[in-house]
């Protein structure tokens, strides 16, 4: 039986095939995206450049000798590819486990197709149980977690984390989510929220998820 590990490095391979070859990549944050980074290296596929959603893995890709691009100086984004704390049936996610979430949620809004890698661990029938990640402005932290607390979940402060943004974390637990669009935008019209780490109103189009039995390969639109 494979280890986890060892699902997320043959998703993180099979990954590779969706990159466009000279093209801008899109390229997010997380373990799996770690393998990821070193599987498109390994492989040598060419490309133009990588917009990446975190320091740490623009870090990462600069080592890998790949070109860093600032968002702002790109039109199109052909390919994004990223993991994803879980995902349900829908191709709706819970992301920002790794405190990336806004910057993932930006290139993924300019990215044509979002390519999510998990293991099969991360496939959920109902979003929730992986607390949902809320940025937040600092002062703002108290009043957005007694508005959250209103919603039916127990947000707790990821203490001692700081966005690349400069915001903080609050962790919503207890919540089981069967809209994620309706409860993606309402948690967004909470003052003082960035964003929340629900993907749901600009989801996944492909998933490459890691199971025991090898990669299995799913699009949203049936091809």
């Amino acid at each position: 039986m494979p280890t986890q590990d060892e699902l997320k490095r043959l998703v993180a391979q099979a990954a590779v095939r969706h990159v466009l070859p000279n093209r801008i990549l899109g390229v997010g944050t997380g373990s799996t995206v770690d393998l990821f980074i070193d599987a498109l290296a390994a492989a040598g596929t060419p490309i133009a450049g990588a917009v990446s959603s975190s320091v740490r893995s623009a870090q990462r890709l600069q080592d890998k000798g790949i070109r860093m691009l600032d968002l702002n100086e790109v039109d199109d984004i052909p390919v994004y590819i990223d993991g994803a704390d879980e995902i349900d049936p829908g191709f709706c996610m819970i992301k920002g486990g790794g405190a990336a979430l806004t910057r993932e949620k930006v290139v993924a809004a300019v990215a044509r197709s979002f390519v999510c890698i998990a293991d099969a661990s991360k496939r959920v029938a109902v979003l929730g149980k992986f607390p949902l990640p809320v940025e937040v402005i600092p002062m703002a932290r108290a009043h957005v977690a007694r508005e959250l607390a209103r919603l039916g979940g127990t947000p707790k402060w990821r203490e001692g984390v700081m966005t690349d943004n400069g915001n903080v974390i609050l962790d919503v637990h207890g919540l089981s989510i069967t809209d994620p669009v309706a409860t993606e935008t309402r948690i967004n019209q909470i003052v003082g929220v960035v964003t929340n780490g629900l993907f749901a109103a600009r989801r996944a189009d492909v998933l490459l998820l890691g199971t025991p039995d090898g990669v299995q390969e799913s699009f949203r639109v049936p091809r």
